[in-house]
């Protein structure tokens, strides 16, 4: 299969990208760097990824930034950082793909556990996750052409508790490679609608 990963240079869009190359044709998508370089907040550069990609298996979306802040600090304008990145630049990526999606394809798009266990300044990320979650569960009714999606929720992984162990007290981590098998089984099974949860308490 041709298998967009955007994120693809991310610590668990690395993870994907080296569990999906043993037997499919990978093309790493990211803001700065990558095999091509796309903003997903962009339309227009979407739809320009796809052209120069082509006809595509399966799209994979890894990345997507959402603000983090006590909420009595956050306000519309941080909430809407993930709102027009992470959520909205999601359902662009499928609304455009759905164009040069191969009949039986598939999209995998990524929440996380912060709408299923919560943290301090995590009511952005909530939010969002929320949104995909519900999105995904919705466009599977109505995908065309047999095409399927699925959303990895994971937890936070080990390789990334340098940077973050201090918000996530008490939360088990996961390795990036454990994550990247869920991603696997959504790319290469039958299952459409469904929130593959990695990791909790």
């Amino acid at each position: 299969m041709k298998v967009i990963v955007m994120g693809g240079t991310g610590t668990i869009g690395g993870a994907v990208v080296a569990a999906l190359k043993q037997k499919h044709d990978v093309v790493v998508v990211g803001k700065t760097t990558g095999d091509i370089k796309t903003d997903m907040t962009n339309v227009r550069e979407i739809e320009a990824m796809y052209r120069e990609v082509g006809r595509i298996d399966a799209v994979v979306i890894t990345l997507g930034n959402v603000h983090f802040d006590a909420l009595p600090a956050m306000t519309a304008e941080k909430y809407n950082i993930g709102l027009q990145n992470k959520l909205l630049g999601s359902v662009n990526l499928v609304l455009t793909g759905l164009h040069y999606m191969n009949d039986g394809g598939s999209f995998t798009l990524t929440s996380g556990i912060l709408n299923r266990e919560f943290i301090a300044m995590g009511s952005g990320a909530a939010m969002v996750n929320g949104a995909l979650d519900g999105f995904v569960k919705a466009a599977a009714c109505e995908m065309p052409r047999g095409i399927r999606i699925n959303i990895v929720s994971p937890t936070v992984v080990e390789e990334a508790m340098d940077v973050y162990a201090d918000y996530f007290p008490g939360f088990i981590p996961v390795p990036a490679a454990r994550v990247a098998k869920a991603y696997v089984k959504s790319v290469e099974g039958i299952e459409t609608g469904r929130i593959y949860c990695v990791g909790s308490l």
